[in-house]
């Protein structure tokens, strides 16, 4: 999850996942991802015999249909007549639109290329001030008595231990928990995850935002993730809440995606 998250993060949460699932079944290193015609701006061309790699795209279509006028129709509704019985204007069209989704092989990963060296774009700079004012999170003092615990949350507030050894992995922890909805009291409604499943996929949250940003924590991540799930693995629907949280979170504290 992590790798996928780090090499397609500027996708969107599905094809981080379709495109990750692509890679392992076919034996391909994942890496940065582009079509044809954009491996080739950047100097490097498809090997012959390589498949293309199927994403989600959005299609737009527009479509024009004949205007029908509003006082000719508000005098058919008097007369009895349909709608389609009433003769449009002439020349005169209206523009509607639809958008639909489908799925399209247009994709390439840097191991199916060749060519010039290809340089990997820099993160960019994160805050957590902006992401935490983005995201409308709160931190309080810390001022839990138990010295086991490095951290908690409840509602939009967070608090990170001064003792915590890797204050960054606990406070993508409980702002994790934030972003997966595990302290907003208003859900009362459905089934309630369990504490096991909760902890996975806020340490989950916490290790995609640690690696990718190149900080310290993930080996410990890893191993709170494995020692919660028990030898079980994150549910498909835990692994999307996971991707989006983080996705969240990142862009929250960038310069580009964030405020400020």
């Amino acid at each position: 999850m992590s790798e996928a998250y780090r090499t397609f993060h500027g996708y969107s949460v599905g094809n981080q996942l379709l495109a990750m699932l692509q890679c392992h079944e076919r034996g391909i290193p994942p890496g940065p991802i582009n079509t044809y015609p954009g491996w080739q701006k950047l100097g490097r061309q498809v090997k012959r015999g390589e498949k293309a790699i199927t994403l989600c795209m959005p299609v737009t279509e527009k479509k024009r249909k004949p205007k029908i006028d509003a006082a000719a129709l508000r005098t058919a509704s008097f007369t009895g007549k349909e709608e389609s019985q009433v003769e449009p204007e002439p020349e005169a069209k209206v523009e509607e639109y639809s958008r639909y989704f489908v799925y399209r092989p247009h994709w390439f990963v840097l191991a199916q290329t060749e060519g010039e060296e290809f340089k990997y774009p820099e993160l960019p700079d994160w805050s957590k001030d902006r992401a935490l004012s983005t995201l409308n999170i709160r931190e309080v003092p810390f001022d839990w008595p138990d010295g086991n615990t490095l951290g908690y949350a409840s509602g939009r507030d967070i608090a990170v231990s001064p003792l915590s050894p890797l204050p960054y992995r606990t406070l993508f922890h409980e702002v994790g928990h934030v972003e997966l909805r595990h302290t907003d009291r208003s859900l009362t409604d459905g089934p309630q995850l369990s504490r096991s499943l909760r902890e996975a996929e806020a340490e989950s949250v916490a290790l995609l935002c640690l690696e990718t940003l190149g900080l310290d924590g993930g080996p410990y991540a890893r191993g709170y993730i494995q020692s919660w799930l028990a030898g079980e693995t994150i549910p498909e629907k835990s692994a999307q809440k996971i991707f989006a949280a983080a996705d969240r979170i990142l862009r929250a504290g960038s310069k580009s995606g964030g405020g400020g």
